[in-house]
């Protein structure tokens, strides 16, 4: 009898167990169909993604760029150009997919205008022209076209990337007057995605190149503001830049960058005109005899 009991005991264990395999087995199944369903989810987030680029109308992304904030869209365009950089070292196609996913997000109702942006500012500042090769795909590359400004000479050791970096630490030196806080240039730097703190794939170790390799090729002047505490540093242009472009071509820059007639800045639109040198960076004797 408890021989009977014994057996019948095992074959419920027996059972108990294949019926816990069997709903393990279920459970996995059920995970892997989720784990599907989310993936398929996710692919069709992103075709509506980018079906919504395709099928917007100038008028509609213009209607949808009023209700954004334009430094918010500035900061995003910003983030597209590094973004892109990032990815051309590789020399690789760049999805529109991935350009959404990764950076654009929310602000997919305003792409084509970020984008536009993002090319205009590619092909101005760094001499690349982002071009579409795939039409099917919506997939990019940057082709490298080195058109520098109308009769700019400067090299900075033939590297367009570090040009266009120092032309954008140039137009801002000039649009603020001729003199700018380091902290102020860092900072607008930062909208770039170039953190001087960090190493970048691209510039090495950015505050070094500008402290000191801009510096010691004579693009720039980088001195201490006196009697500040803590200690703050101010940069302006240096004398190669001021034999090697002018700022009629750094206002011209600025002006195709904004989309805007150079006059629209009065002042510096009068200063570009007659060629004004700026003040050296601290004064001295040698300022008596300027006229």
């Amino acid at each position: 009898m408890s021989e009977k009991v014994r057996e019948m005991s095992q074959r419920k264990r027996g059972r108990g167990r294949q019926s816990l395999n069997n709903a393990a087995s279920a459970s996995q199944v059920r995970a892997s169909q989720v784990r599907a369903s989310t993936s398929q989810v996710e692919d069709v987030d992103m075709e509506d993604d980018v079906s919504l680029t395709q099928t917007q109308t100038p008028t509609q992304v213009q209607r949808n760029l009023e209700k954004r904030s334009p430094e918010l869209v500035a900061r995003k365009v910003a983030e597209v150009v590094q973004y892109l950089l990032v990815k051309d070292q590789k020399k690789m196609p760049i999805k529109r997919a991935d350009i959404i996913k990764n950076v654009v997000k929310e602000y997919k109702d305003v792409y084509s205008e970020i984008v536009n942006q993002a090319g205009k500012t590619l092909q101005k500042v760094f001499g690349l022209q982002l071009t579409e090769i795939d039409t099917k795909n919506h997939t990019y590359i940057l082709l490298n076209t080195l058109e520098r400004l109308e009769g700019d000479k400067m090299k900075v050791d033939d590297s367009t990337a570090k040009l266009g970096l120092l032309t954008v630490i140039l137009s801002l030196i000039f649009m603020k007057g001729n003199v700018a806080k380091e902290a102020v240039i860092w900072e607008t730097l930062r909208r770039m995605r170039l953190d001087p703190a960090e190493k970048n794939s691209e510039f090495g170790d950015v505050k070094k190149l500008v402290t000191e390799e801009f510096v010691r090729q004579k693009y720039l002047e980088y001195n201490r503001i006196p009697h500040t505490d803590p200690v703050e540093y101010e940069l302006r242009w240096g004398p190669r830049a001021l034999k090697e472009t002018s700022k009629q071509k750094i206002l011209e820059f600025v002006a195709t960058i904004q989309s805007k007639d150079p006059k629209s800045w009065a002042s510096q639109y009068k200063e570009a005109q007659a060629g004004v040198v700026p003040p050296p960076a601290t004064p001295g004797p040698s300022q008596a005899g300027r006229r």
